[in-house]
């Protein structure tokens, strides 16, 4: 009979190569988290700051660039420790906790990513009612709603993952702890975690997604019978820059989480990981900045009030 050693601590195998590569990786990592860092600060800050972007949108805003900074701060520390060092080990309990912040994280942006589009669409297609639809108590309940579900799967996630028996290789074939390289480590039966993890995850990111869907539904059709073509490109730019934030969010996730394949395809899925853990995060403060008006004059009356 085969005498198991039950595993302990975790070996990240992350990006395996030369070291010129682990230096350009480690070079191209870091500095896209400092942007991702600096970037999400800076919402932050500007939102705050300006009385004029008080508003629910905004606050949403807020709060998906608290989550960015905390989403990226998840993976990348580790990983960029990771290019520098050959020891790769991760002890249980940290990688338990790793993957608990992961999914937290990640679950609570799908539901904030659903409330904003929700926010657009009463903001266009019910504007006379946007005050009493959604008002401050509705808006910080929906930001409540979107971390409390995000506790609820990372708890059913951590608890189910990590009280499997995993008692052969320790080698995690990707640079973070994630549920599809964790499941092929295990000797126990993963069949009901893998039922978990595309019933349950695959049933919040088609939902968060379909209330995204049928937002912008109603919402580009609504745009469609603005006969004022300026009032037409106003409507649509408020909704431009969420919309591409949707895409690329649920893009990558739908990829590496509700498809059955994205279980076996570990290689491929590290470059996806890459994306939508650091790049994405980067990217959003670029992406509601450069696209929104309001945040460009925000910015310019925070210039104006640091040139006097």
């Amino acid at each position: 009979m085969a005498n198991f050693t039950p595993v302990s601590e975790f070996v990240l195998l992350g990006f395996t190569g030369d070291p010129k590569m682990q230096t350009m990786l480690f070079l191209i990592l870091l500095i896209l988290y400092i942007i991702a860092v600096i970037g999400n600060f800076g919402m932050i800050i500007i939102i705050s700051a300006d009385a004029h972007l008080h508003t629910p949108m905004y606050t949403f805003l807020q709060n998906l660039s608290f989550l960015d900074i905390c989403y990226s701060s998840t993976i990348a520390p580790r990983a960029l420790i990771n290019c520098l060092k050959e020891d790769h080990t991760v002890s249980f309990s940290g990688c338990a906790t790793q993957f608990f912040f992961l999914s937290l994280f990640g679950t609570t942006e799908a539901f904030l990513l659903a409330s904003m589009a929700y926010d657009r669409f009463i903001a266009i297609c019910k504007p006379l009612l946007y005050s009493m639809s959604m008002p401050h108590k509705v808006c910080v309940l929906l930001v409540l709603g979107s971390y409390l579900w995000g506790v609820v799967n990372a708890i059913t996630q951590t608890t189910m993952t990590f009280n499997l028996s995993f008692c052969g290789s320790n080698e995690i074939n990707d640079f973070f702890c994630d549920v599809p390289p964790l499941l092929s480590l295990s000797c126990s039966d993963t069949f009901i975690n893998q039922l978990v993890l595309l019933g349950f995850c695959g049933c919040i990111i088609s939902s968060t997604f379909l209330i995204v869907l049928v937002s912008y539904i109603y919402i580009i059709s609504t745009i469609l019978r603005i006969h004022n073509m300026q009032g037409c490109q106003k409507a649509f730019s408020t909704c431009a820059s969420h919309l591409t934030g949707v895409c690329l969010f649920f893009g990558t996730v739908f990829f590496m989480y509700a498809q059955p394949g994205a279980i076996s395809s570990m290689e491929q899925s590290k470059v996806v990981s890459i994306f939508y853990t650091i790049v994405i995060p980067m990217l959003n403060p670029l992406i509601y900045s450069l696209r929104n008006k309001d945040v460009k004059q925000a910015l310019w009356r925070s210039k104006q009030r640091i040139s006097f």
